[in-house]
């Protein structure tokens, strides 16, 4: 398990500077600068329980699984982010002047990018699994 969670952990910060990155673009970065900061790696680590809720709703359809991913996203950003403001006094990102704000934790403009992000997540866990089997299966 905490191999996973380092593995989301890793992956997750690489996407959010590629995400951001490529935003850059968007406001005339042509040099993409992409940041994070080293708080969203254990949030992002936080994937590793989204396994055993793939295990049980692999068998819904694609538009049911990336919703319930995408609301459990959600949730955990909203009090990943309450807490950090809590603790910190800020959080590391701020939606206030998302018109889909939610007290500038988390913004509904997001729903399909989580969504998203949900169906991705099941390709990568499974993913993970084969290279662990095949890592064990060839220690054996």
């Amino acid at each position: 398990m905490w191999k996973r969670f380092i593995v989301y952990g890793l992956l997750g910060l690489l996407a959010e500077v590629l995400w951001n990155g490529f935003g850059a673009l968007l406001t005339g970065d042509v040099l993409l600068r992409g940041t994070t900061c080293i708080w969203m790696f254990p949030i992002y680590g936080l994937a590793v329980f989204l396994e055993p809720v793939h295990y049980r709703i692999k068998h819904l359809p694609l538009i049911a699984r990336g919703g319930i991913y995408m609301v459990l996203i959600f949730a955990v950003e909203l009090v990943c982010g309450l807490l950090l403001r809590s603790v910190l006094g800020m959080c590391p990102w701020n939606y206030v002047n998302k018109t889909l704000s939610i007290g500038g934790i988390i913004t509904l403009e997001y729903a399909p990018v989580w969504f998203l992000v949900g169906i991705i997540f099941e390709k990568i866990h499974d993913a993970i699994i084969r290279i662990e089997n095949s890592i064990n299966y060839k220690a054996k």
